[in-house]
């Protein structure tokens, strides 16, 4: 009664304006200790007579803290340290509970010039032993992230503690994201013998949520029960949220089931749990069941409710959410206006997300306005994003972390040098999520020298951040790169996850990588436990397929537990690329009986085993179902697919038409095959024609003369070659050189024609002097048809010996164990008679020989090809 009298007579001086008040608004609060009260100039006679009230000694202590706990409570923090100053200039007595009061009042302020200020009184009042003042003491120290002059102080207490100053010291630590230290002081707490309470356990249960320490959780969990704590509702809210941290959903619907008093806190904590471990029919279905048992909706609430209709995609609930925020005076809360914003956002719906971003005005922040700019990366709309992350800035609001790892990946509609700069002068370039997003943008141009030195100046590279720099090497081909950045992490002591094998093992589909490189990757992602993951066996079958290995793919394409449409279509375009055109047709048809999403990359697949296989009709037939019934619009790749199974078919008329009936212009791709069907069946005008276009559009592509060269050589025009061989130096273009590349006991040897570098030059010519007596009494005569120069028969019977790929299976068959497959690649096109020679070398030798040149695998064995020599 006497609180309440004394705040009805002080209640029209709240919002009085005294000195004291401007003072404390824009500097620290000061105590004078030596000052006496009577010398005190700085009260005002508004201020006395505002508490004159309190004239009456025998109250005065008792109503002096009554109302500075009134002030503290209702947060009118100010009005209780200019209370406080006035009391104690006046010579008023203050006692231990005034000066805890105080203290509190300090931290919530964060005026640390102040609370010492308060701490020196507590030492000169003799209330330096007094727990409860001690205690507070601690928690200032400890809210004002002073953590070694909180942990000294309790230190200094030596006996004189309890279970709260204990819990304070372990609050301020949890506060202080100082978790090791949070849990060593519960646990020298319990080794002392002191007794949590409930409010320490909802404490340590936090923070040991944030260290996913699960067995520590479960005992501590234990141990609340045997305390009786468990009906505590604040403890059982921490024991839900450590659960759900952990992905326990069981255990944290158990706690919750058997809470007897649940507040909003412990639903919305249960609600944004199960959103987070991605259960949202779960979570719609506990959201409806809390409106049943008639909880209010909080600001918190709502923003979980809108978060998981983002998650769900469900628009109509949103906006009737956004219905009741208005109806329940929430509208004006920023959060629940950015979660709804979100919502729109991820829906699609940029126009009313926008709407309430331009109605938020002077309530923007930096997270509304990162959200909005996120919102229209999402929806492909990266132009918009960069103007409205330029006027963010002409505004005055300073992009934070979040923003700018949003912003860089709208390059180029922004510029990322510029953008790169402005990250070094915000000292960002550190960050983790900046600086993978930094690095991603620069591997996105190619320049992953760049994106390597983005990659050295992170200070904590996450697993993402290294995963990003060797997904930047596989996407480039540098295999050497990429396996260098995988051992660092690995030395780093940071556990691959399943990006990061996804990622390495693709680097290993390039030809200069090791065969075993793939192979010892493959281990590791067993042993591991990442082999199964979608990511990482799809990225086998990708790379088993593309290494020549495709028995080993369709082993791991068929035990995969879920397939996604890269299985798919990897095993399609690896049955293809091997010559098994009808077994690449039948996964087709089974995806088909499935009724399963293709694309245009499954139609590639399909039509180029139609093309290696030769089924001319079957091709035909897949084409009009992909635009007929699947209505997929053909893209350039798929064209060129066509016009090569009409050509291959010697349909050079109808290859010709199709292109002009193409929707777009012909690409290079496709005038570059149509050049090389001309120059297999000598059509030297089409093929004119095709090289024309050809060189129009890549003038320092070598292909187009090559082959046009060439064309003219199988015809015998010597003339026009040498003219467009002469044209070809005029315009400074370089002829691709032929290579083929053998992988013996892990290492990878390179051979041109005519090599004579190799340390056993002179076995592996023997070898072949050797092969040529063999070949020739196994009926091989040489088709120096495929010699495109004007020379000697004889001549061209040795340029055909001494081609790279020869030299590379001779060097095989003396350097690798009997038995054992020989697998070579080649940058270019086998030519006609050498694929004979292997195939008759597969024959005497009894060896199976794997071949993989610029256009497909041929799998040589007992003198026969997997291509059935339509290639």
């Amino acid at each position: 009664m006497i609180l309440r009298s004394c705040l009805e007579k002080v209640r029209p001086f709240l919002h009085f304006k005294n000195p004291l008040n401007t003072h404390c608004c824009s500097h620290s609060f000061a105590i004078d200790f030596e000052e006496e009260a009577q010398t005190s100039c700085s009260v005002s006679s508004n201020y006395l007579s505002a508490h004159q009230v309190f004239d009456e000694k025998s109250q005065r202590v008792s109503l002096n803290n009554h109302l500075l706990f009134e002030y503290s409570r209702n947060s009118f923090n100010v009005e209780a340290l200019n209370l406080f100053v006035g009391i104690h200039r006046n010579g008023f007595l203050i006692d231990g509970a005034s000066l805890s009061c105080i203290l509190k009042v300090s931290a919530c302020v964060f005026d640390l010039f102040f609370g010492k200020q308060v701490h020196t009184l507590c030492v000169k009042s003799g209330y330096f032993d007094h727990v409860s003042v001690g205690t507070s003491l601690v928690d200032m120290y400890m809210k004002m992230e002073n953590v070694d002059d909180g942990q000294k102080f309790f230190d200094e207490m030596e006996d004189n503690k309890n279970v709260v100053t204990w819990t304070s010291l372990l609050s301020g630590y949890s506060c202080n994201k100082l978790v090791d230290r949070a849990l060593q002081v519960f646990r020298v707490m319990l080794v002392g013998g002191v007794k949590p309470n409930g409010f320490t356990f909802a404490t340590v249960l936090g923070v040991l949520a944030d260290k996913c320490v699960v067995e520590e959780g479960i005992q501590v969990h234990s141990m609340v029960i045997k305390c009786g704590f468990e009906a505590i509702t604040s403890v059982g809210n921490s024991l839900i949220n450590m659960y759900l941290k952990y992905g326990m959903v069981r255990e944290a619907t158990t706690v919750f089931e058997v809470m007897g008093d649940r507040n909003e806190v412990s639903w919305n904590g249960m609600i944004a749990g199960l959103v987070t471990n991605g259960l949202y029919s779960e979570a719609l279905k506990l959201f409806h069941k809390m409106r049943l048992a008639g909880v209010d909706m909080t600001r918190s609430i709502y923003v979980t409710a809108v978060k998981l209709c983002t998650n769900l995609k469900e628009l109509v609930f949103a906006r009737q959410l956004h219905g009741r925020v208005m109806k329940n005076g929430f509208y004006f809360d920023n959060n629940i206006r950015t979660a709804l914003m979100v919502s729109y956002t991820k829906s699609g719906e940029m126009d009313d997300a926008f709407k309430l971003f331009s109605i938020m005005h002077k309530f923007r922040n930096v997270v509304s306005w990162t959200a909005m700019i996120g919102g229209y990366m999402q929806n492909n709309r990266p132009e918009q994003a960069a103007n409205l992350f330029c006027q963010m800035k002409k505004d005055g609001i300073r992009p934070n972390d979040f923003t700018y790892s949003t912003i860089l990946a709208a390059h180029p509609s922004i510029s990322l040098f510029q953008v790169h700069a402005e990250v070094i002068k915000t000292e960002y370039q550190s960050s983790p999520t900046v600086g993978t997003a930094l690095l991603d943008a620069y591997v996105k141009t190619g320049d992953t020298d760049e994106a390597a030195k983005v990659f050295e100046e992170i200070d904590e590279k996450d697993i993402i951040t290294w995963s990003a720099m060797l997904s930047g090497y596989a996407q480039k081909g540098d295999i050497q790169g990429a396996v260098r950045v995988f051992r660092q992490l690995v030395k780093d002591g940071v556990r691959p996850n399943e990006f990061t094998f996804s990622s390495v093992i693709n680097a290993c589909v390039t030809s200069i990588a090791s065969v075993e490189q793939g192979k010892q990757f493959h281990c590791s992602a067993i042993k591991s436990g990442h082999s199964n993951a979608l990511c990482v066996s799809s990225a086998l079958v990708t790379m088993y397929a593309k290494r020549g290995n495709i028995e080993s793919a369709n082993e791991i394409f068929k035990r995969q537990p879920e397939r996604d449409l890269v299985s798919w279509n990897s095993m399609i375009s690896g049955y293809a690329q091997h010559g098994y055109g009808r077994k690449a047709l039948k996964i087709f048809e089974e995806m088909r009986k499935r009724n399963l999403d293709m694309d245009n990359i499954t139609f590639i697949g399909v039509i180029s085993a139609c093309t290696h296989a030769g089924l001319l009709n079957e091709g035909q037939k897949y084409f009009e179902m992909m635009v007929n019934d699947f209505h997929i619009s053909p893209k350039m790749e798929i064209y060129s697919c066509m016009v090569d199974l009409y050509s291959r078919a010697g349909m050079l008329d109808k290859a010709m038409s199709l292109i002009n009936k193409m929707p777009f212009p012909a690409g290079a791709i496709v005038w570059r095959t149509l050049l090389a069907a001309s120059r297999v069946h000598r059509n030297v005008e089409l093929g004119k024609l095709a090289a024309e276009n050809l060189i129009s559009l890549q003038p320092q592509d070598s292909a187009a003369y090559v082959l046009l060269s060439n064309l003219y050589a199988a015809t015998g025009d010597w003339q026009e070659r040498a003219k467009v061989r002469k044209l070809m130096d005029v315009r400074k273009v370089k002829k691709e050189i032929g290579y083929s590349w053998i992988e013996v006991k892990n290492k990878t040897y390179s051979f041109m024609a005519g090599d004579v570098s190799h340390p056993l030059s002179d076995s592996i010519y023997m070898k072949l002097e050797e092969l040529r007596g063999r070949l020739k009494d196994a009926g091989y005569q040489p088709d120096t048809n495929y010699v495109l120069h004007d020379v000697e028969d004889e001549h061209k019977e040795t340029i055909l010996s001494r081609h790279s790929e020869r030299l590379a299976i001779a060097f095989g068959l003396i350097a690798a164990p009997p038995g054992i497959p020989i697998q070579i690649v080649k940058n270019l096109r086998v030519c006609g008679d050498c694929h004979t020679v292997i195939k008759l070398i597969s024959k005497i030798e009894g060896r199976q020989i794997v071949v993989r040149d610029s256009n497909r695998f041929h799998h040589f064995k007992g003198g026969l090809c997997s291509c059935g020599d339509y290639w």
